[in-house]
C-alpha cells in the first residue's frame, strides 16, 4: 500500500494517522518532492477508474491559469498535472490494482472494508 501524501494538507495528516492507528502496512510517497512518471501517473489513474479532471484541484490558482475554461485534451491535462503536482488531488491510496482519493477519509474506509 502506497499513501501519496502532502505533509502540509490536512485531509492528507490524517488518512496517514488512520492508516498508522489501523496498523496497516504502508509506505509513504510525498509527491510534490518525489514526482510521478508519466507512466505511474497513467496507471495510478487507470486504477482509480475516475477522468482525469476528477482528480484535479480546482481553487488551486494553477487551476484557474492553467485549465479553467480552456479546451484540452485529457494527455495535456495529465502533462499539466505532472509538470503542477499541487494540483493533484490528495491523498491518494494505492494498493493492489485499487486505488481511492481519501478525501474525505471516508472515501478509503468504505474501500478497505470492501
Amino acid at each position: 500500500m502506497i499513501i501519496y501524501h502532502n505533509p502540509s494538507c490536512s485531509k492528507s495528516r490524517c488518512a496517514l494517522a488512520y492508516l498508522k492507528d489501523k496498523n496497516t502496512p504502508f509506505e509513504v510517497r510525498t509527491y510534490l518532492t518525489e514526482p510521478f512518471s508519466k507512466e505511474e501517473f497513467l496507471a495510478l489513474l487507470s486504477k482509480l477508474n475516475v477522468p482525469v479532471l476528477a482528480i484535479v484541484r480546482k481553487n488551486e490558482l494553477a487551476f484557474k491559469s492553467l485549465l479553467k475554461g480552456k479546451d484540452l485534451s485529457e494527455d495535456e491535462i495529465i502533462d499539466i498535472l505532472l509538470e503542477n503536482p499541487k494540483l493533484i488531488e490528495r491523498p491518494i491510496v494505492e494498493w493492489g490494482a485499487n486505488a481511492v482519493v481519501a478525501r474525505p477519509l471516508e472515501n478509503l474506509i468504505a474501500e478497505l472494508e470492501k
